[in-house]
């Protein structure tokens, strides 16, 4: 490059920053009058987050290695890059599913944001749904599908209940529902519900199955082809290891075939099958149009959650999660504590519920055991609040040595805590 050429960029360099300056200096002047709020002194403070032990229901603690995937440098939404990487993250999805599902992707949203999604795709106003509530999970839903106009017809059962085979079939003949929802990892109370045989019921009665896996995928056995799950969603921040804001989700044929054949327009735009499936290239037209802007480091990040399941094996993840389950159950009966879930088959590996022991202020030893060793350990949760306390060792968090470090943080507030009189 000529020399007089590099003379001239080097001083327009220097003319530019005063120039702004200047420019910036007279906007102030001749706009102040207008700005009646000052900037806010916190905004003027760097950001300050401390670290803890997030050993409760969720969100986990991330690794490095997914926290550095998400700090990569962003690329637009609708870059062919990006395409490819949306496609990456479908076959992770399919492979932690245990699915063949075209219709795979993931929402820019929680875990809620894909339970709604679910709802509002698959059913219409005046339709029967059917919902499982054992927990909050299932309050939410009937909720949702209430205030979307469903006639909402519930089974129930206290927190740690689950319903027999036979109780779904009679209630699936009962009321002749479009879609019966299910939580398989009821976090408010730590149980895991069978799910074996309910797919073929629903099928056997012309509805759909909904379940939620936000708490149980890939710390429990759940394979949503071979047990006939209709719908299926996750959230990616427990025991796949990602920051929390997106949120995997499935469908089958059969619910594809509800979805796209609707009388009336779903009642969210945002969560429009029909403009997310040509977003995620599963409409099978050459061309994506643009929908909304997604999560870029979102999905970067739950890309490399997603990698490090499948580098693990699902079959490895569910093991190793029962293992450190079983380490935490043992050393919490020896402290003298009850677990909620007497059976351990139906207890959640991912989220260990304790029963409050008599005579302790369950709120005091969690601000206790927060203030002396940064861990984050949390009460119940709807219908479990002042029934139980929550432990959550799941994805990265979930190792023997993190369930000591529990134990122990515990067995010092049980000393320490004051109890009060019977």
């Amino acid at each position: 490059m000529p020399r007089s050429v590099l003379s001239r960029c080097a001083l327009l360099a220097q003319q530019v920053p005063l120039e702004c300056a200047l420019s910036s200096k007279h906007c102030v002047q001749r706009g102040m009058s207008s700005v009646t709020i000052p900037p806010p002194a916190c905004m003027l403070r760097p950001l300050e987050a401390p670290f803890r032990y997030l050993f409760g229901p969720g969100p986990s603690n991330v690794p490095p290695r997914v926290l550095a995937a998400g700090g990569r440098p962003i690329i637009g939404h609708m870059h062919t890059e990006m395409f490819g990487i949306m496609d990456d993250i479908k076959k992770g999805i399919q492979y932690a599913f245990q699915t063949s599902n075209n219709m795979t992707l993931a929402m820019s949203g929680s875990g809620h944001t894909a339970m709604e999604c679910a709802l509002f795709n698959v059913v219409e106003a005046g339709e029967n749904v059917l919902v499982a509530v054992n927990g909050i999970w299932g309050e939410r839903v009937a909720e949702i599908a209430e205030r979307m106009g469903a006639k909402v017809h519930t089974l129930r059962k206290a927190p740690g209940g689950h319903f027999t085979n036979a109780e779904i079939d009679q209630a699936l003949a009962k009321h002749k529902p479009v879609l019966f929802f299910l939580t398989h990892g009821e976090s408010s109370s730590g149980l895991v519900h069978p799910v074996d045989g309910v797919g073929d019921l629903c099928h056997k009665h012309n509805c759909l199955l909904l379940v939620d896996s936000v708490a149980s995928l890939g710390a429990a056995p759940l394979l949503m082809g071979q047990q006939n799950i209709d719908i299926l969603y996750t959230g990616s921040q427990k025991a796949l290891n990602a920051p929390p804001g997106t949120a995997p989700i499935s469908f089958s044929e059969r619910a594809c075939h509800k979805m796209f054949n609707r009388k009336t327009k779903p009642v969210s735009y945002l969560l429009d099958m029909t403009h997310l499936s040509n977003y995620w290239g599963n409409d099978g037209k050459p061309d994506r149009i643009y929908h909304h802007t997604g999560p870029v480091s979102g999905f970067f990040a739950l890309r490399e959650s997603l990698a490090i399941l499948a580098e693990m094996g699902l079959e490895n993840s569910w093991k190793h999660h029962k293992e450190v389950a079983q380490y935490l159950w043992k050393g919490l009966e020896d402290l003298g504590l009850n677990l909620f879930i007497k059976d351990k088959d139906l207890r959640l590996p991912s989220v260990t519920t304790i029963a409050i022991p008599e005579g302790y202020n369950w709120k005091d030893m969690l601000a206790y055991i927060m203030k002396h060793h940064q861990i984050e350990f949390t009460g119940g949760l709807g219908p479990s609040v002042g029934m139980v306390m929550r432990i959550g060792l799941m994805g990265y968090n979930c190792n023997k040595a993190n369930a000591a470090m529990a134990l122990a943080a515990l067995e010092d507030a049980l000393r320490n805590c004051k109890k009060t009189k019977a």
